[in-house]
């Protein structure tokens, strides 16, 4: 499966598994729930770990774990569901993670510059999706009017310089 990750399009490595999957060989991303019930065992898992969050997770209970985590998959259970912005932005600001994050669930091609400038630099599109398409989203705003996780200059700094 191809997904977009720092602005190109890849092969995707991670396996994304459900609370009851069996554990597979290579890197796996589990619910966040299934990481506290069996932290040990995932632990000795034989290849990379990453967990799932769900709209309504309490963060600051993930926070504590962060070192352990290649990848943090934030998921958007539908469009107007926003929470996940929100936790890009403090796992990049507030909690300084610097590994991937990646938006999975009802994610389209019209949400990717937003949840670009909040942290997030890995997506996997809803079903059929063009990523050709999709990777020009990123080119939609060339003018910002806020701040972002992004380092981008609001045009009312760009102004006053």
């Amino acid at each position: 499966m191809q997904i977009i990750k720092n602005r190109t399009i890849v092969e995707d490595s991670w396996q994304l598994l459900g609370m009851d999957d069996p554990l597979t060989e290579g890197d796996i991303i589990v619910p966040f729930e299934r990481w506290q019930a069996a932290r040990e065992q995932l632990l000795a898992h034989n290849g990379s770990v990453g967990v799932k969050i769900s709209a309504g997770q309490d963060l600051s209970e993930v926070v504590e774990s962060l070192t352990h985590f290649e990848i943090i998959a934030l998921a958007f259970d539908k469009f107007s569901d926003g929470r996940g912005y929100s936790y890009a932005h403090l796992l990049r600001q507030r909690y300084h993670y610097t590994g991937e994050i990646r938006a999975v669930g009802d994610v389209l091609h019209d949400q990717l510059a937003y949840m670009a400038r909040c942290g997030i630099n890995s997506f996997m599109l809803c079903d059929g999706e063009d990523l050709q398409e999709a990777l020009r989203a990123f080119d939609d705003f060339s003018i910002h009017y806020q701040t972002a996780t992004d380092g981008a200059e609001p045009i009312c700094r760009q102004r006053q310089a």
